[in-house]
């Protein structure tokens, strides 16, 4: 009617799109519309792969710097290096544009098999050199870090649940095993989630045969069940997964089985609290929508899923009321509500309605937080400036550190060094302040000690220097060698 009759002429797909969104806006904050353009992008993560050239980049002095190559990826097979500058994509000018991500991104995506040339400016050489990369497969990992943290003890970092999780997984623990590690920490702070099935898959890695993963139902689907398998790689040992007010949906399932099962101890502060299925529908025009069919229930008959029932504003205003009253400080300000508890394999009381209590809790800490530390992250300095003191020194540091272990131990962020950055940010409008310094110094060298390590190597590298100042990791290590599992009563021989 509108299209045939309407006085005026309507963009008939945004009619269509606000329409959708109309509906789903009174279901569950989780159904939701994605239109066809934005489709494949939302699910790269999960799908664990999309096509390019395979480099990761920042733009540093209006300039597209490459901060590292992927292994194995098409930019490295040619030889392209971190600290290269890439001045021409199709010999158009980049350098100096004002050039934004996206707009790189644009560029240097496209699907496998085509082309694209870039010229490349590299410090030693008085030439722009020419690469024409063919664009492939480039993969996408959700193991972010895997390493020896203690003696004796593995550290394996998931950012999020997709395709390749469970077998990233596999590759990592078994490389520690090789090490000798007899106790593991599985972090999952920051974890959104994402494959319900890889969640399950990896908790059957710590579960013996048989065990009840988690349940799903709805209205429209009756009760299914997912019970673990008799082969994991950790059924024995033990483990502590961290976990904190930003890990939800996969993430819950897998410390909601190892909890309830009394296999690990969770370590952190209260999880999300997200307990809803969603399926994927999608439309003719190739968009979809992701609707919300069941609810998860962990072993002991936990739905952990958060009140909605205020609507959207609210539900997103959550963790900021958990902060207001004190939850994410102090441990007795958990909400306990006695008609949603349950008891464990071992008879130990855990609730529902909203997320995963932790076993061990970890407050937020804020003593080294400042409105100056909070101004150098805003304003993307440590960032900036550990990129342009690499461009400056990667040949020296290569030199002197042949891993992440050796820097950690050796590399000291010294006054020379702090007195290069002062003057960094003060060219760019921030000057030293004396007192925030003090509070966060820290945290502050810490991170660019960190972000040095990882330009230099990877990821893991990160980690490695960051985990030191991770109160969360720190106190899983203590739980290895204290009574915490005993008091817990946590199965692990």
């Amino acid at each position: 009617m509108v299209d045939d009759y309407y006085v005026d002429t309507l963009n008939e797909s945004k009619i269509v799109d606000d329409g959708i969104r109309a509906i789903l806006k009174d279901l569950d904050p989780h159904s939701v519309y994605i239109p066809s353009d934005e489709l494949k992008q939302t699910n790269e993560p999960l799908v664990g792969k999309f096509e390019g050239v395979g480099i990761q980049f920042n733009i540093l002095y209006d300039t597209i710097l490459v901060s590292n190559t992927v292994p194995g990826g098409p930019s490295e097979k040619l030889g392209i290096r971190s600290g290269d500058r890439i001045v021409k994509i199709e010999d158009e000018v980049v350098a100096g544009i004002k050039i934004k991500n996206n707009d790189v991104i644009k560029r240097l995506r496209g699907d496998k098999g085509t082309k694209v040339k870039v010229s490349i400016l590299r410090r030693g050489e008085r030439e722009l050199l020419d690469y024409v990369i063919t664009r492939d497969k480039i993969p996408l990992f959700s193991v972010d870090a895997s390493y020896v943290i203690a003696p004796k003890t593995g550290y394996i970092k998931i950012s999020r649940f997709a395709d390749s999780t469970v077998e990233e997984f596999k590759t990592a623990l078994d490389s520690l095993k090789q090490q000798g590690i007899e106790n593991l920490i599985l972090d999952l702070q920051g974890n959104g989630g994402g494959y319900l099935s890889r969640a399950i898959e990896l908790a059957d890695e710590f579960l013996s045969d048989k065990k009840l993963v988690v349940y799903t139902e709805g209205r429209n689907n009756p009760r299914q069940e997912n019970l673990s398998t008799s082969i994991g790689g950790w059924e024995k040992g033990r483990l502590a997964i961290l976990v904190d007010e930003s890990s939800a949906s996969a993430s819950e399932i897998v410390s909601g089985a190892i909890q309830d099962w009394d296999r690990g101890l969770i370590v952190g502060r209260r999880s999300f609290g997200k307990g809803l299925v969603q399926k994927p529908f999608g439309l003719p025009d190739g968009s979809a929508v992701r609707l919300t069919i069941a609810r998860y229930y962990t072993p002991s008959g936990r739905c952990i899923q958060k009140s909605y029932s205020n609507g959207d504003e609210d539900y997103d205003l959550e963790l900021a009321e958990r902060t207001k009253r004190g939850e994410l400080f102090y441990a007795d300000s958990l909400p306990k509500i006695d008609s949603l508890k349950k008891f464990t394999n071992n008879k130990r009381l855990v609730y529902g309605g909203g997320g995963i209590t932790p076993d061990v809790f970890v407050p937020l800490d804020t003593n080294m937080n400042s409105k100056y530390y909070r101004d150098l992250v805003r304003k993307g300095l440590i960032n900036e400036y550990t990129l342009d003191y690499m461009d400056s020194h990667r040949k020296e540091l290569v030199a002197a550190y042949s891993d992440a272990n050796t820097f950690k131990n050796q590399f000291v962020v010294d006054e020379k060094l702090m007195d290069d950055f002062f003057a960094y940010c003060d060219k760019h409008d921030l000057k030293k302040d004396e007192e925030g310094y003090k509070i966060s110094k820290v945290i502050i060298q810490s991170s660019i000690k960190g972000l040095i390590a990882r330009n230099l190597w990877n990821l893991n590298a990160y980690f490695v220097i960051l985990n030191d100042e991770n109160d969360a990791a720190q106190a899983a290590i203590k739980a290895m060698t204290d009574k915490s599992f005993e008091k817990n009563k946590i199965a692990w021989k």
